[in-house]
């Protein structure tokens, strides 16, 4: 090992700019903004979107449809492949989802869909079911109950 071979520990050193830390830092003063003018004052920038005054994009571009963001009716969703985590015979609720980890967050309610195979027969208890969601629960043995 040689001198011009040391190096600061790995994680020791930050890369972040210190900025307005005096003017041996090369940051300082001014901190990097220049001398006067809009982006030297705090707050001094545009929105995003703003094009110097020019229409911008959003508003160029024709405005079509209806959107029903709003009142829209969001469902958590959950796979039938997911449901094999359970035993065999046993009822899945809502809170048995939750606790297992399939579904975050229960937003205005719990739709099954119909990806992958179910081996066990459940009895499942959900807001909303796709149609292959139903007939996969059914051929496994099990039932499909709306809430």
């Amino acid at each position: 090992m040689e001198l011009h071979d040391l190096q600061p520990a790995e994680g020791a050193k930050s890369n972040r700019k210190r900025k307005g830390r005096g003017i041996g830092s090369g940051n300082g003063k001014t901190a990097g903004r220049g001398h006067k003018g809009q982006n030297s004052r705090s707050g001094g920038s545009t929105r995003p979107g703003f094009e110097g005054g020019q229409t911008p994009f959003f508003k160029r571009f024709p405005k079509r449809g209806f959107s029903n963001a709003k009142f829209k009716t969001e469902y958590s969703v959950v796979n039938v492949a997911d449901l094999n985590r359970f035993e065999d015979g046993a009822e899945v609720t809502i809170a048995d989802l939750k606790d297992a980890g399939l579904v975050k967050q229960i937003k205005d309610g719990v739709k099954i869909l119909g990806d992958g195979q179910l081996e066990k027969s459940l009895t499942v208890k959900a807001h909303q079911y796709s149609q292959s969601a139903v007939e996969k629960i059914e051929t496994a043995g099990g039932k499909a109950e709306v809430i």
